[in-house]
């Protein structure tokens, strides 16, 4: 199985990435390839840069207004200089444009690139607004979020991100604990404590452990969270595996006694490594869920049905009961709760207290959910709400909610399919274009 592992000790942000996707072997002119098809007035400018004796590649998204951009505007050779100009706030080009992720997802979806590279951009720009509404309860469809404010270069730093990271060919990406930096950073007329607040609920989000090695500096920013998270399956330490490339992407600004880089390894890993690693990191849209079992062999229906409808009043987010055949020949139940991390201590002692059993066990799990959002519908009977699923911002199931059908079933004494049936077609002639 070929992995990916990203080292953070220095943190990570979007050029950071794409500087070790092309040290690591990504073809330059692809990701150039990748910004003109975007058509949004930038270029791609890539330098070798030189940290501490290490070789790592510095990567700059040049705004320069000009659409339609050529794929020539690529600049591979820039020198050291140039990081300088950067890292000084030199660089000479006109101000970033701003997106909201909605126009970003649109810019996304009709760039000619592969549909697995177009799903996980798109997972990166939902992390952006999810990150934002999270801490200063802003919409996303605001373009001008709190901390990130959707520019061009967050915008082109994620869709490099996605194809260069598939170009690689990896099966499974891991990540380090991630160095967050410390100190002040300015946003706009605001100063911000590093991490930034949007980064930080992120990153606690995704379950990500992370750590500061004092150096007072933003060392990782939202869109760099947006990647890692995206992208990685685990996050621990290095795992087994025979390494056959190393890419180094280089951060803005030399930092005293620290190595500014990201380090991207390659290799091959067998099936044990693969899962020797620490805390599993959620997939792009999912999350860890705690999962809870017990095995009764001596409780009644009743009582399982007392403790299903607590468990779900106590912050549940499912359970449900299994037949099992156990010791001794008896017939019994495997009682599953699965429910948020923090959670879990609280519906463990719930199962100690409402049922009879001696012993429970607790693990973790990926569990990934659709995007869902509720929209109502009109009925000869009543409003209804439906429930609607998305992937890649196009909304793929749709059900009506139960509770309201069976509402209107009772009170107009009618049969529940013909409500439920009723809704799905008011749904379908009124907002399938939605």
């Amino acid at each position: 199985m070929r992995i990916a592992y990203l080292d953070c000790f220095s943190g990570i942000t979007g050029d950071m990435f794409l500087g070790a996707l092309v040290a690591a072997g990504v073809p330059i002119r692809l990701l150039c390839q990748t910004v003109a098809a975007l058509d949004v007035g930038a270029r791609l400018e890539m330098s070798p840069v030189l940290w501490s004796g290490v070789s790592a590649a510095n990567s700059e998204v040049v705004a320069d207004g000009r659409e339609n951009s050529s794929q020539e505007t690529c600049q591979p050779e820039r020198g050291k200089a140039a990081l300088q100009d950067i890292s000084s706030g030199h660089a000479d080009h006109e101000p970033a444009r701003r997106f909201s992720p909605a126009q970003m997802r649109a810019l996304i979806i009709q760039a000619p690139i592969s549909p697995s590279a177009r799903t996980m951009a798109v997972a990166m720009v939902e992390a952006l607004g999810k990150g934002e509404e999270g801490t200063h309860h802003v919409k996303s469809q605001d373009p001008y979020l709190g901390e990130v404010g959707c520019s061009t270069d967050d915008l082109v730093d994620i869709t490099c991100a996605a194809v260069g990271a598939e170009a690689l060919g990896v099966d499974q990406w891991f990540c380090s604990p991630v160095n967050v930096g410390g100190g002040i950073v300015q946003r706009g007329p605001d100063c911000l404590a590093v991490p930034a607040p949007a980064t930080l609920e992120w990153l606690r989000r995704r379950n990500v452990p992370i750590y500061s090695s004092r150096v007072e500096k933003e060392l990782v920013t939202l869109t760099g969270a947006a990647i890692v998270t995206t992208l990685a399956h685990r996050c621990g330490r290095f795992p087994l595996l025979k390494v056959e490339r190393i890419g180094y992407g280089a951060g803005s600004g030399d930092l005293p006694r620290h190595l500014n880089v990201v380090r991207l390894t390659l290799g091959e890993a067998t099936d044990s490594s693969v899962g020797s690693s620490a805390a599993a990191l959620p997939l792009a849209g999912g999350e860890i869920t705690a999962v809870i079992e017990a095995n009764l062999d001596d409780t009644t229906p009743q009582v399982i049905g007392y403790v299903i409808e607590r468990a779900l009043n106590e912050g549940a987010l499912d359970i449900f009961s299994t037949p099992v055949q156990m010791k001794k020949n008896r017939p019994g139940l495997l009682v599953t709760v699965l429910c948020r991390p923090e959670d879990a201590e609280r519906l463990a002692r719930l199962l100690f207290a409402e049922t009879t059993t001696l012993g429970i066990r607790v693990h973790q799990e990926l569990r990934q959910c659709l995007p869902r959002r509720h929209v109502t519908v009109d009925t000869p009977w009543g409003v209804v709400r439906i429930k609607l699923g998305s992937m890649s911002d196009q909304v793929t199931q749709y059900a009506p909610e139960y509770d309201d059908c069976r509402r209107i079933a009772l009170e107009h004494k009618i049969p529940l399919q013909t409500v439920m049936q009723q809704a799905v077609c008011s749904y379908l002639e009124y907002h399938y274009e939605e």
